[in-house]
């Protein structure tokens, strides 16, 4: 029988990861987490991860640098990386955002850096 348990996150009370993120809900296929009033930065360096990230931008401006392409992201807008694509983050102003990745990115702390 599938488990049907439905639990609530409250992000006040959620642990912190390595690099800021605050983990939400998290299943077998996918997790969330937020990125909460990020301050603006410099590139940071540019990584591949073995999984799909999708994103919404809640505040604030960042810029996506993707296998070679520049996305400005604004609210209300959405992006996704694909595994295993070469990308970076620079964030232009406070930033909040939400991203879900599959399957879950705090698995076996793949998201330590």
């Amino acid at each position: 029988m599938t488990d049907t348990t439905v639990q609530k996150v409250s992000s006040s009370h959620s642990p912190k990861g390595s690099q800021g993120q605050i983990y939400l809900a998290s299943g077998k296929r996918v997790s969330l987490r937020l990125w909460r009033d990020e301050e603006p930065t410099e590139h940071k360096s540019a990584h591949r991860r073995d999984y799909e990230v999708v994103g919404y931008v809640i505040a604030g401006r960042a810029e996506l640098h993707i296998e070679g392409q520049t996305i400005r992201l604004e609210p209300g807008d959405s992006w996704l990386v694909p595994p295993g694509a070469e990308h970076s983050y620079r964030i232009l102003e406070r930033f909040t955002a939400v991203e879900a990745t599959a399957p879950p990115a705090q698995v076996h702390g793949r998201d330590e850096t």
